[in-house]
C-alpha cells in the first residue's frame, strides 16, 4: 500500500526561511507599520528584503495564516450560554468614496467577522448577519446601535427579540475599531474593496490571537500568556 504523500510546503519556492516569512507577516499585520518600516526594521536585524517583498508575502501568506488561527478558535465560544455579540459599521474611504466595514465583536472583545459593502441598508445587514451566524452559531443577545437596518434584518431572521439597543451599550465594538483605525492610517488608507476585505479579515484574526487583556492581568501572567501566544502562532503557521 503506497504511503500517503506529505502536503507540500507553502514555502518551497522561496529562498527565505519560513521563520523570516512568519516574522514579516506578523510585524506588518499586527503592528501599525508601513511596508518600508518593516523593511528598515528587518535591515537593522541583518535581513535585507525589499518592501515589495513584504507586500507579496503578506498577500500570499496572510490569509492562510489567519485561516489557521480562525479554525483553531472558531469553536472556542460556539454554544457558550451567555455569549453576547456587538455589531457596528464603520466608515472607510476608498479613493474618495465612502464604504462600510461591518464588524461583529463578542463580549470579550474578539472580532468575529468583518464584511465590506457599499451600502448599509437591510440587504447589507442581512448578508453580514447571515455570514456571521453561519460561521459562529447563535448568541444569547445581539447589541447594536439605532440603525434600522439591523432591526429589519433581524426581523427577517426571526431573532429580533435578541436585539439590544442602548446609548453606551455598544462601546465594546466602538473601542474595537481603534486598532484597525491605527493600522489604516499607517497604510495610508485602502484603494480597493477587495484589499480592504482581505486585510480586515487577516488583521482581525491576528489581533484576536495576540489580544491578551494586558490591563486586566499582572505582569508575570501577561508575559506567560504572550509567550504562549507566540509559541502557538509559530506552530499554527508552521
Amino acid at each position: 500500500m503506497p504511503r500517503p504523500r506529505k502536503p507540500a510546503s507553502p514555502f518551497r519556492y522561496f529562498n527565505s526561511s519560513p521563520e523570516v516569512i512568519r516574522m514579516v507577516v506578523l510585524m506588518y499585520v499586527r503592528f501599525p507599520l508601513s511596508l518600508r518600516n518593516v523593511e528598515d526594521l528587518l535591515f537593522e536585524r541583518g535581513i535585507d528584503i525589499c518592501h515589495e517583498t513584504v507586500r507579496m508575502w503578506w498577500n500570499r501568506f496572510g490569509p492562510a495564516f489567519a485561516g489557521e488561527v480562525r479554525r483553531k478558535r472558531v469553536n472556542h465560544m460556539r454554544g457558550f450560554r451567555h455569549w453576547r455579540w456587538h455589531l457596528d459599521e464603520m466608515y472607510v474611504k476608498l479613493n474618495g468614496e465612502m464604504v462600510y466595514l461591518w464588524r461583529a465583536v463578542d463580549h470579550e472583545g474578539e472580532v468575529l467577522e468583518s464584511y465590506v459593502t457599499r451600502t448599509r441598508d437591510k440587504v447589507a445587514a442581512l448578508t453580514f448577519m447571515k455570514k456571521t451566524l453561519k460561521r459562529h452559531g447563535s448568541p444569547e443577545a445581539i447589541t447594536t446601535d439605532g440603525l434600522r437596518s439591523y432591526r429589519a434584518a433581524m426581523n427577517e431572521l426571526g431573532n429580533a427579540e435578541k436585539q439590544e439597543v442602548g446609548r453606551w451599550a455598544n462601546n465594546r465594538v466602538e473601542n474595537s475599531h481603534l486598532p484597525f483605525r491605527r493600522r489604516e492610517r499607517a497604510m495610508l488608507r485602502f484603494r480597493q474593496m477587495k484589499s480592504l476585505q482581505k486585510f480586515a479579515s487577516v488583521h482581525a484574526n491576528v489581533h484576536n490571537h495576540f489580544s491578551l487583556e494586558r490591563h486586566l492581568t499582572d505582569r508575570q501572567t501577561y508575559k506567560e500568556r504572550r509567550s504562549a501566544a507566540l509559541a502557538e502562532w509559530q506552530v499554527l503557521v508552521g
